[in-house]
């Protein structure tokens, strides 16, 4: 039986009177990417901000580590939070600071290290994604890549179990998307971290997943291995990751 980090149990959310999260269960095992694919605005975004914490459940439950955080306090969730580096769709640099400056950021934060020992992380991480010597580049001077490489570089700052990439290519050319998603892969590789991936790459998707999920109208409705999404028998499935307007996706 697989070591599952996360587990989303019946979870339910609602904002006013749009029922985006209607029973959502789902298993993140330890040290493997997982990728969630699914429609634009269906709710991937949202279930990624259950995972840490950042947006509590209508009802259901989240477990992390095998802590159900929907009942704790700020301080609490600090705590398990510690666990999770994030990238952001747009990698959320800090546009005043420059990109040394925005991986130190979480070590200043959280942590007692000198400015010596912050120097030394940070030129590891940078050199890490790819990126040596950009210490002083504002993000204003990076390339959309680049930065999506420096919010990695601070995601993983704090050398966290737990990934989260929240639509990392959005944006990207195909060479880059590409690129993004071997350092995705080797990231995971590199450190066994736990990625989870919110994607609408299917393409990159299978290539850096251990696992897929599949999110529609609410619901997880395919779970399984690369193989087992693209040889599923689900119609719906079948029309999403072929990309086609034909189908029972209306709208699409």
């Amino acid at each position: 039986m697989a070591d599952n980090i996360i587990e989303l149990i019946d979870v339910h959310k609602s904002f006013k009177d749009q029922h985006v999260l209607q029973g959502i269960n789902l298993q993140v095992p330890r040290g493997q990417t997982t990728v969630i694919i699914g429609r634009s605005g269906g709710g991937k975004s949202v279930i990624l901000k259950h995972m840490i914490g950042l947006l509590k459940p209508d009802s259901g439950q989240v477990v992390v580590a095998g802590q159900d955080i929907t009942g704790m306090d700020d301080h609490q969730l600090n705590q398990v939070r510690k666990r999770f580096g994030m990238l952001f769709q747009e990698a959320a640099l800090f546009d005043s600071m420059d990109s040394g400056e925005n991986v130190a950021f979480p070590l200043r934060e959280h942590t007692k290290k000198t400015h010596a020992e912050i120097q030394r992380i940070v030129a590891d991480k940078l050199r890490m994604v790819g990126l040596p010597g950009v210490e002083r580049k504002l993000p204003s001077q990076l390339s959309g890549g680049m930065r999506k490489r420096v919010g990695l570089a601070r995601a993983i700052a704090l050398e966290p179990e737990i990934i989260l990439y929240d639509e990392p290519t959005t944006g990207l050319d195909p060479i880059m998307c590409d690129a993004i998603n071997r350092l995705i892969a080797d990231t995971q590789a590199r450190l066994g971290v736990t990625s989870v991936v919110i994607s609408h790459d299917i393409a990159g998707a299978y290539q850096i997943a251990h696992r897929m999920a599949m999110l529609y109208e609410g619901r997880i409705i395919a779970t399984g291995t690369p193989d087992d999404i693209k040889n599923s028998s689900d119609p719906v499935v079948q029309q999403f990751i072929q990309g086609k307007q034909e189908g029972p996706i209306e709208g699409i």
